[in-house]
């Protein structure tokens, strides 16, 4: 089955710029649809963004012109830019397969943005 680490989280401050990496092994990365969740404290985890094994890429409203998701086959890495971050975006950030994650999430990574 798939497996996933993430990395790149830390603490930034307002409107600033973070890029979080996904490594993922045993499976076939570059036909999967991926996507980037993240889960805010007391919240449940939510959908952020999502792309195609074409590259076609879906952004949840709050995201959107702020937020680029990306893959490289090659890595079997999937990216996450995120710029102009508020406090809002403060999470844990996941990957997972989209739109059926598989059970085995990876442990995430901290995103803290601080005012």
């Amino acid at each position: 089955q798939v497996q996933f680490v993430e990395s790149g989280g830390g603490v930034v401050q307002f409107g600033g710029s973070l890029r979080l990496s996904c490594a993922a092994s045993g499976g076939i990365f570059s036909i999967y649809r991926l996507g980037w969740y993240r889960q805010a404290p007391g919240k449940q985890r939510e959908w952020v963004a999502d792309i195609t094994n074409e590259r076609r890429t879906n952004y949840v409203d709050f995201v959107k012109g702020r937020f680029t998701i990306s893959r490289d086959n090659a890595k079997t890495t999937l990216y996450l830019q995120m710029n102009s971050l508020n406090s809002e975006d403060t999470a844990v950030y996941y990957c997972n397969r989209y739109p059926n994650p598989v059970s085995n999430w990876g442990r995430g990574t901290q995103v803290t943005v601080s005012s």
